[in-house]
């Protein structure tokens, strides 16, 4: 088989799975896919279940059985009655599992939403914000780290003897810069009963996010969020640990965030930055981390920090090196991984 022949493969697959991704934005965000968990469904049934129209229902029963991911008895076109099985299902639907990949196609779709803008940004500079991205890149980032947080955030930092000690001290005050939805917050809260955390972000509809789900999770009265400007957090501090989970490669100004959590942060606080696991240094062909990161990266976060100027221009792609070169210029002395792993992409850094 020649090259040209075994990118033409690999294109079409990927094209194909582009498509898939609609599908699955599509029965989301339509009802069909949590219809058919419930029980098996004629298009007809499923169509008169979620209160949309039958000949496109049945196109999707046949795509996504064509695929797998529903299973299907024989009959005429009408009759086939299809249902959606235990492992997508998971996968799909189910919020607080570790496998919750639904709300993935959302980001794509944000994107897509947003192309001949990101094109001309592409062609002139600047960038295409989260704000203009909207609530399906915000809030589908918030769900896809949610389980995480909720079930493996505790655990993951109790692993860890000298954080987890200071984490637990009587009274003390958590910053977690970047906070988006809220979950990781939450999850500190859970964690550390003692504690009290404050959250800030710069993007409102996520505070306000993060507020409902403090008040729905009851722990409204030791988790507040604050919509956040460059001096807000010198104005809360001191606090005793500050946190940025999956953030610092989107902000434009990385060093002077930095600089702020020092600066907020008693002597001798931990600083803790989970960024992406990517690798070190680059390299071609890369790994599926790395792969996937520069996805995510030119069309959302690299457009998104360069949405503001003057700007790092990080992207989603922050080798070690650059966030050590970061901290550096902040004034740390020492950037530490910490003994934490499996924890899906993700890696955490101490700064000292």
């Amino acid at each position: 088989m020649s090259d040209a022949e075994t990118y033409a493969e690999r294109l079409f697959a990927a094209s194909m799975s582009t498509y898939e991704t609609f599908g699955v934005y599509a029965g989301l965000r339509l009802g069909w896919f949590a219809a058919l968990a419930d029980e098996s469904l004629t298009s007809t049934e499923l169509a008169e279940r979620t209160s949309t129209q039958e000949r496109y229902c049945r196109e999707f029963c046949e795509f996504m059985a064509s695929l797998g991911t529903l299973t299907v008895t024989t009959g005429s076109p009408t009759s086939r009655r299809f249902a959606l099985p235990p492992g997508p299902a998971e996968v799909l639907l189910d919020e607080q599992s570790l496998n919750y990949l639904g709300p993935l196609g959302r980001m794509a779709v944000a994107a897509g939403r947003r192309i001949d803008d990101l094109l001309d940004a592409y062609r002139t500079g600047g960038g295409v914000s989260w704000a203009d991205l909207g609530n399906d890149a915000r809030e589908s980032q918030a769900a896809l780290n949610r389980p995480w947080f909720t079930r493996r955030l505790g655990p993951a930092l109790a692993d860890v003897p000298d954080l987890h000690a200071e984490l637990g001290r009587a009274g003390a005050r958590i910053a977690d810069v970047g906070c988006g939805g809220g979950w990781s917050a939450l999850a500190l809260a859970r964690a550390y009963p003692d504690a009290t955390v404050i959250g800030l972000d710069v993007d409102e509809p996520s505070i306000s996010a993060a507020r409902s789900a403090a008040e729905a999770e009851g722990l409204a009265d030791r988790v507040s969020f604050v919509l956040a400007n460059g001096a807000t957090l010198t104005e809360l501090g001191p606090f005793d640990a500050a946190f940025a989970f999956e953030c610092l490669h989107d902000m434009p100004r990385p060093v002077e965030v930095l600089t702020a959590i020092r600066d907020a942060v008693r002597p001798g606080g931990p600083v803790v930055i989970m960024d992406e696991a990517v690798d070190d240094e680059f390299r071609a062909p890369a790994g599926e981390i790395d792969q996937c990161m520069y996805a995510f990266s030119l069309f959302i976060c690299l457009p998104d920090g360069l949405s503001s100027s003057p700007s790092a221009g990080t992207g989603t792609v922050m080798r070690p090196s650059t966030l050590a070169d970061y901290a550096r210029h902040a004034g740390f002395s020492a950037v530490t991984v910490l003994p934490i792993s499996d924890f899906g992409f993700f890696r955490f850094y101490r700064l000292s």
